[in-house]
């Protein structure tokens, strides 16, 4: 899926996109540390196994993965949708440092509703965001996501957040 106005395509997570993915993880990983958990060295040195299972994830459908790619092949942002059971899911995303603050995390998570009632026939998606990242917090609602409690995160407290697809 094209998102115009961001010259980026959302695009469903591949084995192709392993190398990109690695290079925006290594590149966002202090930036994305300031606001949620970091992902630790395992990750990085554990990368091909870890995206192989997410891909094996992905194909059982318990998850769905999806990735903005920019004009040059590179990877700018994930969106992700996991834990899919009983009509339900929790998405979570991330964008790069240098797209952010543009819209582009409002756009993807918009297009993420999308599939998300088209392609998956999901009924309900929550969202966690942390107190110290107000701008997450500010794209969930944007997005359509209603506050519905606390939570208590990696770095804090947080807000839960809602979306009823029936109604987004």
């Amino acid at each position: 899926m094209y998102l115009p106005d961001h010259e980026v395509t959302l695009e469903r997570l591949t084995a192709a996109h392993a190398d990109a993915v690695l290079a925006f993880e290594l590149e966002n990983r202090e930036y994305f540390a300031a606001w949620v958990w970091d992902r630790g060295d395992d990750y990085f040195t554990s990368f091909e196994a870890i995206h192989a299972a997410r891909l094996a994830e992905q194909e059982a459908g318990v998850c769905q993965f999806h990735v903005l790619v920019d004009k040059s092949g590179a990877v700018v942002g994930r969106v992700n949708l996991v834990d899919l059971e009983n009509g339900s899911a929790e998405l979570g995303y991330r964008i790069a440092e240098k797209a952010g603050g543009k819209g582009l995390a409002t756009a993807a998570v918009r297009a993420v509703i999308q599939l998300a009632t088209s392609e998956y026939r999901l009924t309900r998606l929550w969202a966690g965001a942390s107190d110290r990242n107000p701008a997450s917090q500010a794209i969930l609602t944007r997005a359509g996501f209603r506050p519905i409690g606390k939570s208590n995160t990696d770095l804090g407290p947080g807000t839960r957040y809602e979306l009823m697809l029936e109604e987004a």
